[in-house]
């Protein structure tokens, strides 16, 4: 099943999936802290047809983020596949680190989504709220599963009420992707 191609979502109406998404659940990445709480992805069209990717997360009391850009991998197919594109570190981006970003499953009302990627390293289940009726979850798990998904990485993202982003310090100088990146 690993090698099978993955079923993508086909014609996403960028416009609506555009706003925030908060992280029920993902695969541990190197990318984000392991002790992140409240994580979040906020997605805004620019005019050239790219996405503007904000992504947050709290950890020891203070908001860590990361801005990308997100892309069509075709922009000719209806395929929801699409490349997202970071500079790394975060605090002197001079890298680039390119990661493909694959619908898998979006309800009709673009409340919650599964994210995946070839390779099924990095899952990702999303929701517009903070939080997800285990039913939808369950739902969302089996798709995952079905997508040849080891399901024994998922951890639940621990969620309460997120902070805005002028409450708490900032991490400006990049401390919580330097100890993700040494596993902390």
């Amino acid at each position: 099943m690993a090698n099978e191609e993955m079923k993508v979502v086909r014609g996403i109406d960028l416009e609506r999936y555009m706003g925030r998404w908060y992280e029920i659940a993902s695969f541990p990445s190197r990318f984000q802290p392991k002790n992140g709480v409240n994580t979040r992805a906020t997605y805004t069209l620019n005019e050239d047809g790219t996405v503007n990717v904000l992504n947050e997360t709290w950890s020891d009391g203070k908001r860590g983020f990361i801005e990308g850009t997100a892309y069509k991998a075709d922009p000719k197919s209806d395929e929801a596949k699409l490349k997202v594109k970071f500079y790394v570190p975060p605090f002197l981006p001079i890298i680039p680190v390119v990661g493909d970003y694959f619908v898998l499953y979006l309800d009709d009302d673009y409340q919650y989504a599964l994210i995946g990627q070839p390779t099924r390293r990095y899952l990702w289940i999303l929701c517009r709220q903070n939080h997800m009726d285990e039913e939808v979850y369950n739902k969302l798990i089996e798709k995952a599963r079905e997508e040849g998904y080891d399901l024994t990485k998922l951890h639940k993202t621990p969620q309460n009420d997120p902070p805005e982003e002028e409450e708490g310090p900032v991490d400006t100088k990049g401390i919580w992707w330097i100890k993700s990146i040494l596993g902390r």
